[in-house]
């Protein structure tokens, strides 16, 4: 039997019912747009009307009399002003109106790729914070990664910058090898060539991972304001000490957070220990405590590698000698040595008495020691003393006498550091690109950063005595007379010079005989006393 059409009004049906579509569409889209300045203004109506439902729940019921009060004679007031009752409306009009704006929405979740990392760095975890008997584990394959990273942030690279991470309280976070192996594997997953930051929180089980930022490196050497007995080592993060330092960054004058080390009879750690590889910054360091230790006080310097890097402060107001070879060094710590015995004799006579200490006695003394495992060897081939032995003095009675010793060495050399130098130098900072091992081999503690492969000279890490590791950036001063020096910066570190001697000018244009002479006249001085 052949099929009957369908009607046309069944046939064209369909194309009636997708024109009317549009048609309303269309109608709905333009009544829309006419009528979005109402609907705006009705949306911040609305939501006026809820935090003033708001305001009014949370006002005590005491306060509640008072405060219809005002609102009726405010009301009262804006009724008798002319025009009150339009401008009150037109006023109205245009908060609801900036009230319900259509704002941008926020995105308050990561996005797809976000979300990958996540569940990789989730995935990762699992092995280290997870057991078969755990009947509710928090880390288990295939899992949700919201019940454990309750905080994260993400960089302009997509990279996790920022997470925090809930974790078993079976774990043994107490253990130094369990800690550092999640380190380990949170730094490799979440992208290498940063500065980490892990605070582990063992009471709570918490761990908070934070992307460090670099340390400003345009900070140069200049007059830190300090009180007597403190020197600025370098700078470091904002939230690691509790005390800033105006300086001049460039041509702006900011407070940044220091890294003050105190020195004197009253101090915990009177010597410092520098240690770090041939071009991180070790020698920019010491120059910079030799001028600010200028400003009070009197300086030794004995260069070890003999290229002369302190050569600008000879023949200079308070700076004793310069000594590169090692027959001049170790005469030059001998006096040292004899001037610390003196400084401890005339101040126990002047206690004893009852007088004041003297002056002499309490002008602070420096001795800066550049590399001393090369002058050792350089002694042990003339047949003399190892300098670290007359450094015994200094290092036991300094800090009684005002003496204070700072050294530098490098890594390949710290075994040959002997026992009463390790013991009295409490202070100690690791400048340079170098291991956590190595860290932790001369801090006595392992940082609570993951040090990258690449740093800037004056780059490193401070502990003074047994607080915490810091890190730190070195103050800019670089040697006036290299070529490779700004003229910038040679002005600014000769500005910071004392003035010359005029006596060792006239007489003895040659610094090496005047040095000698300086020394030989103080060792007289002391013979005399004695």
């Amino acid at each position: 039997m052949a099929r009957r059409p369908l009607p046309r009004i069944l046939s064209s049906g369909s194309v009636s019912i997708t024109r009317s579509r549009e048609f309303a569409r269309t109608a709905a889209d333009s009544a829309t747009d006419v009528l979005h300045p109402l609907i705006m203004i009705t949306r911040g109506l609305r939501l006026l009307a809820g935090a003033g439902r708001q305001k009014w729940a949370a006002t005590p019921k005491d306060r509640r009399g008072p405060t219809l009060f005002l609102v009726a004679a405010c009301v009262l007031v804006v009724a008798l002003i002319p025009y009150g009752s339009l401008m009150a409306l037109v006023t109205v009009m245009g908060a609801a109106a900036w009230k319900g704006r259509e704002r941008t929405p926020v995105r308050t979740g990561p996005d797809e790729a976000e979300t990958g990392r996540l569940q990789a760095l989730y995935e990762a975890l699992v092995p280290y914070f997870s057991t078969a008997d755990d009947p509710s584990p928090l880390f288990a394959h295939g899992g949700d990664w919201d019940q454990v990273f309750s905080d994260y942030e993400f960089d302009g690279n997509g990279r996790v910058s920022r997470l925090k991470v809930a974790y078993p309280a079976y774990f043994t976070d107490s253990e130094a090898a369990s800690r550092a192996r999640i380190e380990q594997l949170l730094h490799a997953k979440s992208g290498r060539g940063r500065e980490y930051r892990f605070s582990w929180d063992e009471e709570g089980n918490r761990l908070v991972m934070s992307v460090l930022d670099a340390l400003p490196t345009s900070i140069t050497a200049q007059r830190f304001v300090t009180a007597p007995g403190e020197t600025v080592l370098g700078f470091t993060d904002d939230d690691a000490v509790q005390r800033t330092v105006p300086v001049s960054d460039g041509d702006e004058t900011r407070d940044a957070p220091g890294v003050v080390w105190r020195t004197g009879a009253r101090t915990t750690e009177p010597h410092l220990l520098i240690a770090g590889q041939p071009g991180s910054g070790t020698t920019t360091l010491m120059r910079s405590i030799a001028l600010q230790a200028l400003q009070q006080g009197d300086i030794l310097i004995i260069e070890g590698s003999g290229v002369g890097e302190y050569s600008c402060f000879n023949g200079r107001e308070g700076v004793l000698a310069v000594e590169c070879g090692a027959a001049g060094a170790l005469a030059t710590l001998e006096w040292a040595a004899h001037e610390t015995e003196r400084r401890l004799i005339e101040a126990n006579r002047a206690r004893q008495s009852g007088h004041a200490v003297p002056e002499d006695t309490g002008r602070p003394l420096w001795i800066l020691l550049d590399r001393p495992s090369a002058l050792g060897h350089l002694a042990a081939a003339d047949g003399g003393p190892d300098p670290q032995e007359l450094l015994q003095v200094p290092l036991r009675h300094g800090r009684a006498a005002n003496v204070t010793v700072v050294m530098t060495e490098q890594f390949d050399c710290l075994d040959g550091l002997s026992g009463t130098v390790r013991t009295h130098t409490r202070a100690r900072v690791v400048l340079g690109p170098c291991s956590p091992v190595q860290i932790e081999s001369v801090l006595g503690l392992e940082p609570h950063t993951t040090p990258t492969p690449d740093v800037p000279p004056g780059r490193g890490y401070a502990r003074l005595g047994t607080g915490p590791v810091l890190r730190i950036q070195v103050p800019a001063t670089p040697d006036p007379y290299d070529d490779a020096t700004s003229e910038a910066q040679r002005q600014t570190v000769l500005g910071l010079l004392p003035e010359r001697r005029k006596a060792i000018e006239a007489t003895a244009p040659d610094p090496v005989p005047a040095k000698t002479a300086a020394v030989s006249v103080a060792m007289e001085s002391v013979a005399v006393s004695d």
